[in-house]
């Protein structure tokens, strides 16, 4: 209480000695300041909605990549939300001031805000929307797909997810047989509801789920022409950005499909296509293979990790201290 009456002085009626205690208390909140480790107070110019970037970090003098500002096309992150573990806006909050300026969008996957309190998924929103944080509802369309009057219900889950605050809606297909006009129809109802869709390709049939992988091979995949024809269509659709599936590539497989993914990037803009890659082995794979640029989905666990493998501070055998750009900043 005393402190709090030096810096806040009831107004006597000392009128003519005004302007020296203003010049007084000024002196006294500078000492206050620094011997008691009061915070300064904020002038009107600065900027209290700054969002957190890469350039907020560390040390201070410690060579690393730099990393292009929020918000950005090339290098995403996109963490999962809760899932396979259960967190709400208080973990969220601290992995987004700690490395908000790592992480670039939220993803609610296998329909987890269906299970949650509405009032808490909307908070979770709002405090990816405070940190510069996007947020995809995940691929909970392709449940509502197989429901008796399916435009009515899509209807109503996209005017939903535009009353939450969700960003983007993925659109993946994995246990169904879709035909490709439908999905670019799917598209631009999204986009009519102000969203932003975000298709998911693959080449594994019964992609997405808990499916061993001994069932996926028995299915067998489709060829990666398929993936890289429709990628365009939907390019040409006005999508910014589609999901590509690990399932069949990297993930349920004895051996990486690594030609497949080459074939993607080599027919697709990179700041096009996203990688599911939430294996640490998987993700210090594609940052080797294609630099800090390549765009990567992650588990909320993994994002200190992937974050310290862009900025080539830290790695696996095959990448710790080779990881580097050329660009400004460096």
């Amino acid at each position: 209480m005393l402190v709090a009456n030096f810096l806040n002085p009831v107004d006597e009626d000392d009128d003519g000695e005004d302007e020296q205690n203003v010049g007084e208390d000024e002196v006294l909140q500078e000492v206050l300041q620094e011997h008691l480790g009061l915070p300064t107070t904020q002038s009107d110019e600065e900027d209290d909605d700054q969002l957190p970037q890469p350039t907020d970090q560390g040390l201070g003098f410690i060579r690393s990549n730099p990393r292009a500002p929020k918000p950005r096309k090339l290098g995403l992150t996109e963490m999962r939300g809760p899932y396979y573990s259960a967190y709400g806006t208080r973990h969220l909050e601290d992995v987004l001031e700690t490395v908000g300026g790592y992480v670039d969008g939220l993803k609610f996957a296998g329909g987890s805000f269906e299970v949650m309190p509405e009032g808490r998924v909307r908070e979770m929103i709002e405090v990816a929307h405070r940190n510069g944080v996007y947020v995809s509802t995940g691929g909970f369309i392709e449940h509502l797909l197989t429901h008796a009057d399916v435009h009515n219900v899509v209807d109503r889950y996209l005017r939903k997810c535009k009353d939450l605050g969700f960003d983007v809606v993925e659109l993946s297909s994995g246990f169904l047989s879709f035909p490709p006009d439908d999905w670019l129809r799917l598209v631009e109802k999204v986009q009519k509801h102000g969203l932003k869709p975000k298709p998911e390709l693959g080449i594994q049939f019964g992609a997405g789920g808990d499916t061993e992988t001994s069932a996926l091979e028995s299915t067998g995949t489709s060829d990666p022409s398929k993936l890289v024809e429709m990628g365009r269509k939907f390019i040409s659709a006005g999508v910014e950005i589609m999901m590509i599936e690990s399932e069949g590539i990297t993930g349920n497989v004895q051996t990486w499909r690594t030609d497949v993914i080459q074939k993607i990037l080599s027919d697709l803009p990179m700041e096009n296509v996203m990688f599911k890659a939430a294996e640490p082995k998987v993700f210090n794979w594609y940052v080797r293979e294609f630099g800090v640029n390549v765009n990567l989905f992650v588990d909320h666990s993994q994002v200190v990790q992937l974050a310290c493998l862009r900025s080539g501070i830290w790695g696996m055998a095959d990448t710790f201290g080779k990881v580097v750009s050329f660009r400004d900043g460096n």
